[in-house]
């Protein structure tokens, strides 16, 4: 595929940019490799070419370099130098990593508190350890902007400014470009959304980018920064839960498998959840006696991830796990969209097995939503049907890529595309 070079904007930009006038701490958060730091580049650009700010009161720390941290060692001396450049105009402070200055909740705290006037950008991936003392200790002092791999419409701009801009403003799509929506999609399924995978080109070369991610995260941070303690426990969870994609997550089954304790299973997976690896998805339930209210399913931010630890990129022709990378990437889209419009996303099981793949709740208005790779009739489940009983709601979502017929439409059910799901549950 050929893509287009220039810069890519990314949808949170706004938003951080918007935040930048206001005093509190502006923490972007995000696994290795989403693009912090480029983020960080455009928003001293932003600052330097639409807000007209000197490039005296711009300072930028990378904590990946020794200067730098030595220089956010000493916080007196820090506070004294940003008072020292800050009697007469705003500075703006950017610290890439933040999380590697020594006691970084109580430093950054402190220089907020001092009503310095500077303002603080943070990035950092999260831990467990740094992020809950950041909850804490920075609690009301800052907003968290979390930044994800590209996500499909950022991902298709690289490729087609005309296509980008058409899902931007959601206007109807015509079958040829549908069809080359679908294409894109299925190589975003493949390879994922981190950056430099996308811009790989080749795919020996994307297959390297990611193995060189998943190896980073679990050598630099896993086992480097967290402790993980029994690596090769940690790499077969990964591989078990990426062949386990939407089912729901058993413990003592994982336990057992690994040959470790509940609570080393319990603590890897959480471990995974604040860095930006999985995300849990929790039941939605009104009645504890008759529908699963505890397990929860578990998928990847990021699908080109999942592939790498599965040990399979292969094209979807060649697949036999269609259906659940299918459903992991609706998930995706599912978070893209609460990240944008708000709302809640779930799952619904009953203790008979009933199941409908996702809930949208949204304010008072509930969307199931069935995720099916290919389908050829808009035919209700039973899970389905029962949910839409129970809850009495008049419409559900099914979401295909491969459309294999024409099907007649019913009142009761929408066919769309996953890259229409922003535009059908939220206007």
């Amino acid at each position: 595929m050929q893509y287009n070079k220039e810069y890519i904007p990314r949808e949170i930009f706004n938003d951080v940019a918007q935040h930048l006038q206001r005093p509190e701490i502006t923490l972007i958060t995000g696994s290795r490799q989403v693009g912090k730091t480029v983020l960080l580049t455009q928003l001293r650009h932003y600052l330097l070419q639409e807000q007209n700010v000197s490039p005296e009161h711009i300072f930028s720390y990378n904590l990946d370099l020794v200067q730098d941290q030595q220089t956010l060692q000493d916080q007196t001396a820090f506070l004294q130098f940003l008072r020292d450049r800050s009697q007469k105009s705003r500075l703006y402070v950017f610290v890439d990593e933040a999380q590697k200055v020594p006691e970084a909740p109580r430093f950054f705290k402190g220089i907020y508190d001092s009503e310095v006037n500077a303002k603080l950008i943070l990035t950092g991936s999260a831990s467990l350890e740094a992020k809950a003392r950041f909850k804490e200790t920075l609690a009301g002092r800052k907003r968290i902007f979390a930044l994800p791999p590209f996500t499909f419409p950022e991902f298709v701009s690289i490729y087609d400014a005309t296509l980008a801009e058409m899902l931007a403003k959601r206007d109807a799509i015509n079958p040829v470009d549908i069809a080359s929506l679908v294409r894109l999609y299925k190589e975003y399924m493949r390879f994922g959304g981190y950056p430099r995978v996308v811009l790989a080109k080749t795919t020996e070369e994307k297959e390297a980018q990611l193995q060189e991610i998943y190896s980073s995260y679990v050598e630099k941070d896993a086992i480097g920064f967290w402790g993980v303690q029994h690596p090769p426990a940690f790499n077969r969870l990964l591989r078990l839960i990426s062949s386990q994609v939407g089912q729901l997550v058993n413990i003592h089954e994982l336990a057992t498998h690994l040959s470790v304790d509940r609570q080393t299973v319990e603590r890897y997976l959480m471990l995974l959840q604040e860095t930006f690896v999985l995300q849990k998805l929790a039941p939605f339930f009104r009645n504890p006696r008759q529908e699963v209210v505890k397990a929860g399913k578990i998928y990847f931010l990021d699908t080109g991830i999942r592939n790498i630890i599965l040990g399979n990129t292969s094209d979807m022709v060649q697949r036999v796990d269609c259906g659940q990378l299918f459903e992991n990437a609706v998930f995706i889209e599912l978070e893209r969209v609460r990240r944008n419009h708000g709302g809640r996303v779930y799952f619904w099981r009953t203790k008979q097995k009933a199941e409908v793949d996702f809930i949208w709740e949204q304010g008072q208005a509930l969307f199931p939503i069935e995720a099916k790779y290919g389908i050829s009739s808009l035919k209700a489940s039973r899970g389905l049907q029962s949910f839409m009983q129970s809850f009495r709601i008049t419409h559900a979502l099914f979401i295909a890529l491969e459309q294999k017929a024409a099907i007649l439409p019913k009142k009761d059910f929408d066919l769309i595309y996953p890259f229409q799901l922003e535009k059908n549950i939220t206007e």
